[in-house]
C-alpha cells in the first residue's frame, strides 16, 4: 500500500507529533508498505533518522503567510514562490515559529480549513497536482487542522484520506472566540471529506467525537507508540534521588506546578538531597519563563541541585531519563496522549501524572505510576514523595510499566493498527471511485 504522510514541521524545535509521524512512516516501511513522509509549512526537526529525505515541502510557511496577508501573493508565479520556499528563508522563518501565538493565527487557520476556497488555494493545487502523479492509496493528515485539503486530495488523486486527531482542541480554543467558533464549524463541515479519523487515545476520541458530532464508526483509536531502540533501564539507581521533567519548557506543560512541588519537597526534606532535572524543547519564546523558574529556584537556595537541559538529542534524552528516580509532566490542559510518559516508562522510571486527560488511560494500562489531583502542587509533591520514600514499590511500578510499554506502546503495534485503518479506508475509497 502506498501511504503519504503529511506532517506540519516546526523548522526549529522538536515536536512530539513530528516524531510520532516519522517513527510511524519508518515502521510502515519496515512492515512492507511504500510510505513517505512529506513536510508542510516548515522543515521537520527530529532527533532520529528522517523519513522525509528527498520529499518536497508543500505549503511553505512564508508563502502561506504572505498569501494570507497580501492578495498579490495569491497570484504570483511559481518561480517567485520558490524563493520564499528556499531552505535559507524557511530556516529563518523557523526561528520565529516557537513564538507564534494562537491568538494571532485565527484568520490563517480559517483560511486553511476552507481548502480550495481559502487564500492558500494555490498551495493546495500544487500539492494535489503532485499527488495525482504519485498516486497514493492513502493520504494521512497528521492533525485535524489540515482537513481543508481532504476534498481536493480525494478529487484529484482518488486516494483515501485519513486524519489523525491529537490536540487540536487546545489550539482552537485558544483562538479569539469568534474566530475559534468559525474554525470549529469549518472543521465539523470538512470532516465529511475524510474517510476515517484516528484518535491517539480513547480520551481524545471521546472529546473529538462530541465536538465534531461524529458517529462512533468514524473515529478509530490507535494509541501512540515509540521507537524503542536504545531504551533500556539504567544499570543502577541514580546516586541521589532525582525528580525529572521532559517536555516543552512552558507553563501549559505544568513546569511551574512541578517547580512548586519540588520546593515543597525540599522544604519538608523527607527525601534528603533531592535533585531536579528539567529537559525538553525550549524555543526563544520559552526563555523568559525558564529564566523566571531558574530565578525562583535560586532564590529558594536550591539552584545548585537543579539542572535545565533543553533540546536534547535522542541518545541524550535516553541517558537523561535513565538518571531519574521519578518522572512527572503535570500538564495543565487536556493532553491528548503524552509521549513523554511512555518514554519514561520505557526505561523503567515510574511516573506521577495529573488525574485528567489521557493520563488515567495510560497509567491504567501500564500500572507504571500514580495519579494526583490536577493543578495542585501539594498533591503532586505528596505523590512524588510517596514513590521516593518507597523505592521497592517505585521499582515495581517502573518494571511493570516498561514491560507493558514494550508490548502495547511500541511503534510496531501502532503501525500495524494504523495500517488496518488505512486498508479499510483505501477499500472504501476504491468502492467510491467505482461508483463514480
Amino acid at each position: 500500500m502506498r501511504i503519504l504522510q503529511l506532517t506540519a514541521g516546526t523548522g526549529s524545535f522538536y515536536c512530539g507529533t513530528c516524531m510520532r509521524d516519522n517513527a510511524l512512516v519508518i515502521e510502515l516501511r519496515r512492515q512492507g508498505h511504500d510510505a513517505l513522509l512529506v513536510p508542510l509549512y516548515l522543515p521537520l526537526v527530529l532527533d532520529e533518522t528522517s523519513a522525509a529525505a528527498g520529499a518536497p515541502l508543500f505549503y511553505g510557511g512564508v508563502n502561506v503567510y504572505l498569501q494570507e496577508k497580501v492578495p498579490l501573493f495569491r497570484r504570483t508565479p511559481r518561480w517567485l514562490d520558490r524563493l520564499f520556499d528556499s531552505p535559507a528563508v524557511l530556516k529563518l522563518a523557523g526561528r520565529k515559529a516557537g513564538a507564534t501565538d494562537p491568538r494571532d493565527l485565527g484568520g490563517l487557520t480559517i483560511s486553511t480549513l476552507r481548502g480550495e476556497a481559502g487564500r492558500q488555494a494555490k498551495e493546495l493545487e500544487r500539492l494535489v497536482a503532485w499527488l495525482a502523479e504519485v498516486r497514493p492509496d492513502v493520504v494521512h493528515l497528521s492533525n485535524g487542522l489540515l482537513v481543508g485539503m481532504a476534498r481536493r486530495i480525494r478529487q484529484a488523486s482518488g486516494a483515501a484520506v485519513v486524519c489523525s486527531l491529537q490536540g487540536e482542541d487546545t489550539f482552537l480554543d485558544a483562538l479569539p472566540p469568534r474566530e475559534g467558533e468559525a474554525a470549529w464549524q469549518l472543521l465539523r463541515e470538512r470532516a465529511a471529506d475524510v474517510d476515517a479519523f484516528i484518535a491517539v487515545s480513547r480520551y481524545y476520541a471521546d472529546v473529538m467525537r462530541a465536538r465534531l458530532g461524529l458517529g462512533p464508526d468514524r473515529i478509530h483509536v490507535v494509541q501512540n507508540g515509540i521507537l524503542l531502540d536504545g531504551y533500556a533501564p539504567a544499570g543502577s539507581p541514580p546516586p541521589r534521588p532525582t525528580l525529572g521533567y521532559l517536555a516543552r519548557l512552558c507553563p501549559v506543560k505544568g513546569l511551574r506546578t512541578l517547580v512548586d512541588a519540588y520546593l515543597i519537597l525540599r522544604e519538608r526534606n523527607r527525601v534528603p538531597r533531592l535533585q531536579l532535572r528539567v529537559g525538553g524543547t525550549m524555543t526563544a519564546a520559552d526563555q523568559p519563563f525558564v529564566r523566571e523558574m531558574q530565578a525562583r529556584l535560586e532564590a529558594a537556595g536550591v539552584g545548585e541541585d537543579v539542572r535545565f537541559l533543553p533540546n536534547l538529542l535522542r541518545e541524550e534524552k535516553i541517558t537523561f531519563l535513565q538518571g531519574l528516580s521519578v518522572f512527572s509532566v503535570p500538564a495543565t490542559y487536556g493532553e491528548s496522549f503524552g509521549l513523554y510518559v511512555i518514554e519514561a516508562l520505557a526505561v523503567g522510571v515510574p511516573v506521577v501524572q495529573p488525574h485528567h486527560a489521557a493520563f488515567p488511560e495510560i497509567l491504567e494500562a501500564t500500572g507504571g505510576g500514580l495519579l494526583c489531583a490536577p493543578d495542585d502542587s501539594r498533591a503532586l509533591a505528596e505523590s512524588i514523595e510517596q514513590l521516593l520514600l518507597d523505592p521497592v514499590e517505585a521499582r515495581r511500578m517502573g518494571v511493570r510499566g516498561r514491560e507493558v510499554v514494550r508490548t502495547r506502546f511500541s511503534v510496531a503495534r501502532m503501525a500495524e493498527e494504523a495500517a488496518r485503518v488505512f486498508e479499510r479506508a483505501a477499500s472504501s475509497a476504491g468502492v467510491r471511485q467505482q461508483a463514480v
